[in-house]
């Protein structure tokens, strides 16, 4: 007894000691006071717990880098208690990051100023306020997310304050403007990418030129975007009015002696929102949801990509899916970034110009000649290409209506043709080197054939010494032979687009991924017969193939006539690539020659999973077990493109024909070719390509274009009762019933039914609990608002444990019988192998 006490005592003493002798002892849990030290570890919370202020390493930093080379901050983000992901929305050091093993601290000096130190005790960063004020100024961090420097004595007068230095988020209640006395201009300016807080391009401010809006601006200094003026008496902004009118959310306009600014506040003072300018150059307005956990977007502007200035850098060009891609002969500049979206960096030239006669020029169609040409005084076409020939820094020329229009140095902000409007820029390019007037074109092959000759010679006749060569034998090597040419002549030829992804071996981001040859390929599926076909996609067909080393594969050729094109073809490759799953199928590589585009899978002896669920004499292989595993692993699959890999990746297209099933009948998530790529804090998008297949389609993406982690949840649901009932889901089409399986299913539990959703096939050898917990899975993951829907992980832990789930709501397109209500408008059903690619105005 008096052992522990003394212990007790002991500890306690110890515990105060420590206390009383810590150097950050004038640090409170908001505040920090003259004198106090904010060290690496440490950090500061704001009085009602909304936000924390420390030393932070970019989640996108943290996720691609070693340790030893992490870049820490000092900035302030949304406490966890409050918003469950990182969320940064203010930085310090932006331009000057710390490194690990730096012994960093933040500091408020005697003098009231805020400075943060490195290891070598320098100054890298500092309020710079003109207070001199000695012991009674303090640093307190607000639950609106402003950091400022006070006076004690008199709290009400602030010396320096955060919201007057944003970096690229505007919270509630500061300030998009400019101070008239200190000409101070409080404006957003962008992240380099997801991973650098540095300055980046664009900027948000108020309108320079004296008009009551804000604008954003390309490197400060080109306005891409304004907000329409303001309308003070009804206000809201003109043209725009959804920007204000709204139950989020009001805007204030103030003009007076001192400063001219907007500002906004949060009607319901319990929700979160904020506007940040990302680093692509859109302002978007995001609204955090408790229940999901995640962040919706509510509001972007400018919609398309491709109306923001200079978005993919020099000698990039944006085309009519507002990506990115480089100028013919280019590749991009940076590649061991392409993760981090920076698509600003922009291209180079693969080959340096040789500058005189022997440079070409390739014609490229565009709506929009790059930015800033330099205008000649010429005649004719044939003078304009060469004043641009003799000018050894000109690398285009354009001559149409304006004119002859030649571009020296960096090109920017052009566009591929989207519409009727056509200009033809002629791109400067370099010509193979040539020895003594002779092509290299044609010297290299020449040198090979006859190398190979000599080999083929001598090789059979040292075998027919030895009394080994067979006329067979001699066949298969003029066979090689023939096909190693072929090889040849497809490196060497002259169409510039013979390979796309030459540049995707350069640095290494898909060491991985084999670039097939058609050759190759060719031998492997016996040059692509209809024994070997294995079906038959929206993509093109599928065949089965053997490499020579033994291993099967499975080909996927695109179609001249297929409703996907190139785009969705690079998409494939370069998502896939990089993602890697027992639950999503492997790709093994690619060929790209000439008109010939394809991609080479890993081989699913079990085909689709749909070859089996819908054939009455192959169904009868897929007993519940093996139907419960195969749910489980899709919803795996789907949850590390949703959360775990290192893209956040929304498929668009998940259904039964898009799941392939390996040897031991695991599933594996297929097609990606429709997929896109969600970034930072990205939580949804909307387009005005509507592509998917009908049935499987959520209905705010099938009506509005809007797409999010959501809405493969609605295609997991409506998969899920395909699973368990062995019925397709537009296999219910009847005028007088309810339109698909999904409400077929959903009457059937509510008149406590739900034994006649299980596909008839399974009698009673089945699990009734894990049956109701799927069927219930599936009404859940297919209601119709996205708000109601459970995420990813909450299906993965409502699969695998004994979790309470709430009472599904009424799913989409139901017919109601009640003369009160409206009738919901037919729909023409499609099969659900059939992938709809729908074009709407937005």
């Amino acid at each position: 007894m008096d052992f522990d006490t003394k212990n007790s005592s002991f500890f306690v003493l110890l515990f105060i000691f420590v206390l009383c002798n810590k150097q950050h002892s004038s640090i409170a849990d908001d505040t920090i006071s003259a004198s106090g030290t904010l060290n690496a570890t440490d950090s500061i919370i704001s009085k009602n717990g909304n936000f924390r202020m420390g030393f932070f390493t970019p989640i996108e930093s943290e996720t691609h880098f070693t340790s030893t080379s992490y870049k820490y901050y000092l900035g302030i983000w949304y406490n966890y208690k409050r918003v469950s992901l990182q969320t940064v929305v203010w930085v310090a050091n932006r331009d000057k990051p710390l490194g690990q093993t730096e012994d960093f601290q933040l500091k408020l000096l005697e003098n009231g100023n805020l400075v943060l130190y490195n290891s070598f005790k320098s100054a890298i960063w500092s309020t710079n306020s003109a207070s001199s004020t000695s012991n009674t100024t303090e640093a307190i961090l607000g639950d609106d997310g402003n950091l400022v420097l006070r006076d004690k004595s008199n709290p009400s007068v602030i010396i320096w304050q955060s919201f007057d230095y944003p970096t690229d988020t505007w919270l509630p209640g500061a300030k998009i403007g400019f101070n008239k006395k200190t000409n101070k201009n409080y404006l957003l300016t962008s992240w380099r990418n997801l991973g650098d807080p540095a300055t980046g391009l664009f900027s948000l401010e108020l309108d320079p030129n004296g008009m009551n809006r804000y604008v954003t601006k390309w490197n400060k200094s080109i306005a891409y975007w304004t907000s329409a003026e303001w309308n003070e008496k009804a206000k809201t902004f003109r043209s725009v009015p959804e920007m204000s009118l709204n139950d989020i959310h009001t805007f204030s306009y103030i003009s007076n002696e001192n400063e001219s600014y907007f500002t906004y506040h949060l009607i319901n003072s319990s929700a979160v929102s904020q506007f940040e300018l990302d680093f692509q150059g859109k302002i978007n307005q995001y609204i955090w949801s408790d229940i999901d956990e995640q962040w919706y977007l509510f509001r972007s502007e400018p919609e398309q990509l491709c109306d923001i200035y200079g978005i993919c850098g020099p000698f990039g060009i944006c085309n009519n899916q507002s990506m990115c891609e480089c100028f013919p002969g280019f590749v991009e500049r940076s590649r061991s970034y392409s993760y981090l979206w920076d698509s600003t960096s922009g291209c180079r030239r693969n080959t340096s110009l040789q500058c005189g006669s022997t440079d070409a020029f390739s014609p490229i169609p565009t709506s929009n000649l790059p930015d800033k040409p330099l205008f000649k005084q010429v005649n004719s076409m044939e003078e304009c290409k060469s004043a641009c020939q003799r000018n050894c820094s000109c690398n285009a020329y354009a001559y149409g209506i304006g004119g002859c229009q030649l571009w020296e140095g960096d090109m920017w902000n052009a566009h591929s043709q989207s519409d009727g409007t056509e200009e033809i820029l002629y791109l400067r390019r370099a010509e193979v080197s040539k020895i003594k007037g002779v092509n290299l074109k044609i010297v290299i092959p020449v040198i090979v054939f006859s190398v190979a000759i000599i080999v083929s010679i001598l090789g059979y006749i040292y075998l027919y010494k030895k009394n080994k060569a067979t006329e067979r034998g001699i066949l298969n090597g003029f066979e090689g032979l023939l096909i190693y040419l072929w090889k040849i002549k497809a490196i060497y030829k002259k169409n510039p687009n013979s390979n796309m992804f030459n540049d995707y071996k350069t640095d290494g981001e898909t060491q991985e991924l084999e670039i097939f040859n058609l050759a190759c390929l060719s031998i492997a599926t016996n040059n692509f017969c209809l024994k070997n076909k294995l079906g038959q996609g929206g993509f093109g067909p599928v065949y089965k193939g053997k490499l020579q080393n033994g291993k099967q594969i499975a080909v996927k050729r695109l179609s001249k006539s297929s409703g996907q094109g190139i785009e969705e073809f690079k998409n494939e490759v370069v998502l896939i690539s990089k993602l890697q799953h027992r639950n999503l199928v492997k790709l093994v590589g690619c060929c790209v020659e000439g008109e010939e585009n394809m991609l080479v899978y890993e081989y699913m002896p079990n085909k689709s999973l749909d070859a089996f669920l819908f054939d009455p004499r192959k169904k009868i292989q897929l007993d519940w077990d093996q139907r419960f595993n195969i749910i489980g692993g899709i919803a795996r699959g789907l949850l590390y493109l949703h959360r775990d890999s290192r893209l956040r990746v929304i498929h668009r297209d998940l259904k039964v024909s898009n799941i392939l099933l390996d040897e031991f009948m695991i599933p594996k998530i297929s097609d990606f070719g429709m997929a896109r790529i969600f970034g930072g804090n990205q939580t949804i998008d909307s387009t005005g390509r509507v592509v998917g297949t009908i049935g499987y389609m959520s209905p705010e993406y099938m009506i509005g274009g809007t797409f999010s982690e959501k809405s493969d949840v609605f295609s997991f649901g409506v998969l899920l009762l395909e699973v368990v009932s062995g019925k397709r889901n537009n296999s219910f089409y009847n005028p007088e019933q309810p339109l698909n399986l999904l409400l077929h299913a959903w009457r059937l539990w509510n008149e406590g039914k739900w034994s006649d959703i299980v596909d008839e096939d399974l009698g009673d050898m089945y699990s009734p609990y894990e049956v109701m917990k799927c069927i219930h899975i599936g009404l859940l993951c297919g209601q119709n608002s996205a708000v109601d829907r459970p995420t990813m992980a909450d299906v993965d832990r409502m699969l695998g444990n004994e979790t309470d789930r709430t009472a599904p709501k009424e799913p989409p397109y139901t017919f109601l019988a009640s003369s009160d209500k409206p009738a919901v408008p037919r729909i023409q059903c499609s099969n659900n192998n059939v992938t709809l690619t729908k074009v709407e105005g937005r």
